[in-house]
């Protein structure tokens, strides 16, 4: 599952365009809480925290427990729903956070990630990621950082859908259990050795 992080926040009393302004110029980013049926309000957090954050997680969506001082609930337990960044500078411009309860059913697009030597392109197969990414459903506890599948044992001319796929427990997803994730296509030196293996015969 994934890990839940500690980040500190800070109240925002002063709102507008030129106070967001302001506070980049300082390396602080403006962001929102809302949701879990509470009114929204507006916080900021250091940019390098949030940064060193970011850097380390495989989805734009995760949790984090913000401690937000001078709010009448310091900690809480918040979804990254949004990020906006600028498209030159790379400069995280606004991030939205979604306070979710234990007991929420949250919704997150999380990475589909290979792993093992699969035995179709070792035989000259040509191994197609398809998926990449995909959204799921589960309790914040049951987050998980990714969904894993071990290519090992798909062959030349296999394919796995999304049904085949192995979440783990408390994670589902409304994907079309027919989508193909991954396939491994028969590649054209393999197939051209076939029909020049298939071409060949003995006189009689």
């Amino acid at each position: 599952m994934a890990e839940q992080i500690t980040l500190a926040a800070e109240k925002r009393s002063v709102n507008g365009s030129s106070a967001s302004k302001r506070l980049r110029r300082d390396g602080i980013v403006p962001a929102v809480v809302y949701g879990s049926k509470q009114d929204a309000y507006t916080i900021q957090v250091k940019e390098n925290s949030f940064a060193d954050i970011y850097r380390k997680q495989t989805s734009k969506n995760f949790l984090v427990n913000l401690e937000i001082e001078g709010a009448k609930e310091k900690t809480k337990l918040a979804f990254v729903q949004e990020i906006q960044r600028n498209a030159i500078t790379g400069q995280f411009v606004h991030v939205d956070f979604r306070a979710v309860q234990d007991d929420e059913v949250i919704s997150a697009v999380v990475p589909v990630t290979l792993t093992g030597d699969c035995v179709g392109v070792k035989a000259g197969g040509l191994l197609e990621h398809l998926v990449h990414s995909l959204e799921i459903q589960c309790k914040p506890a049951d987050l998980p950082e990714r969904i894993e599948f071990d290519v090992t044992d798909v062959g030349v001319g296999e394919s796995i859908k999304v049904a085949q796929l192995q979440f783990p427990e408390g994670v589902s997803t409304k994907m079309d259990g027919e989508v193909l994730v991954l396939l491994v296509a028969k590649s054209r030196a393999s197939i051209s050795a076939a029909a020049a293996g298939g071409g060949d015969s003995s006189d009689s």
